[in-house]
């Protein structure tokens, strides 16, 4: 004799009025029901989202590629590492990730002392941040795009890859390079449906003990979000009006918008 325990579960999962709304966004809309409950397709699909996210917080950037890519490109660069050793501290210290290390401390001296021949207008900083994943994958195509965009007009330092890196290793960066303006490249924190995204600050007169109402941020830079050329258009339009105000920050209105639309 059977029971009720070995029917099948034959709810029906009902279709939610808002589906037609789901191809414009990402977001986790329209999901369906299955008697109380979430259909197990949507169930299975948030666990992946979560997996992903997870995953890009605790892979590691892997800077010999990354350096590769990037010279094929036509970039040199210098690797640095914070004083967060591990992955688990930088997660547990954030401070830490905000200040080199000794190694990379004489590292970028010397590179200081090689560019000092000529000011630097921009030094840029690829960091892994919270998701390595999003500089691996979207840091060349935005620097690429950034280069068209800026030409020959500014003196650009190498690039500096930063490991284990949060948004003032820029500051520090910036000061010994002696350069007028950092810009960060930083893997962002992941979202469900957003584990690759990146974020650029932006700082004029880079020092250590800036604030974060002293930078400039575009940000969720990811083909499904702002896609790297139109990025770079924004970031060139922050960089420019930073050097002829000589300010970053909330004093610098992102108006790049209003400047594209001029005739």
């Amino acid at each position: 004799m059977s029971s009720d325990f070995d029917r099948p579960n034959t709810l029906p999962t009902a279709a939610d009025p808002w589906t037609e709304l789901r191809r414009h966004t990402p977001a986790r809309i329209a999901l369906g029901r299955s008697g109380a409950s979430l259909p197990t397709a949507e169930v299975l699909r948030f666990a992946a989202a979560h997996a992903q996210a997870r995953d890009a917080v605790h892979i590691a950037l892997d800077v010999p590629t990354l350096e590769a890519v990037l010279r094929d490109d036509g970039w040199t660069s210098i690797a640095v590492h914070s004083r967060a050793p591990d992955r688990d501290t930088y997660l547990r210290r954030p401070d830490w990730g905000r200040r080199i290390d000794m190694e990379s401390t004489e590292r970028l001296r010397a590179a200081a002392d090689k560019l000092a021949a000529a000011p630097i207008d921009l030094v840029v900083v690829i960091g892994d941040g919270l998701s390595a994943v999003a500089v691996q994958r979207h840091a060349p195509p935005l620097l690429h795009a950034l280069r068209v965009e800026l030409g020959d007009e500014l003196h650009i330092a190498p690039l500096v890859i930063a490991s284990q890196a949060r948004v003032a290793l820029a500051d520090e960066i910036g000061e010994r390079l002696k350069a007028r303006v950092v810009l960060i490249l930083l893997g962002e924190r992941p979202g469900l449906s957003s584990p690759d995204s990146i974020g650029a600050y932006l700082t004029f007169a880079p020092k250590v003990g800036r604030s974060d109402a002293e930078r400039n941020c575009v940000s969720n830079i990811r083909p499904e979000g702002l896609a790297p050329a139109p990025a770079a258009k924004r970031i060139a339009w922050l960089l420019r009006e930073a050097m002829r105000r000589q300010l970053s920050g909330v004093a610098l209105k992102d108006d790049s918008a209003l400047a594209l639309l001029a005739p």
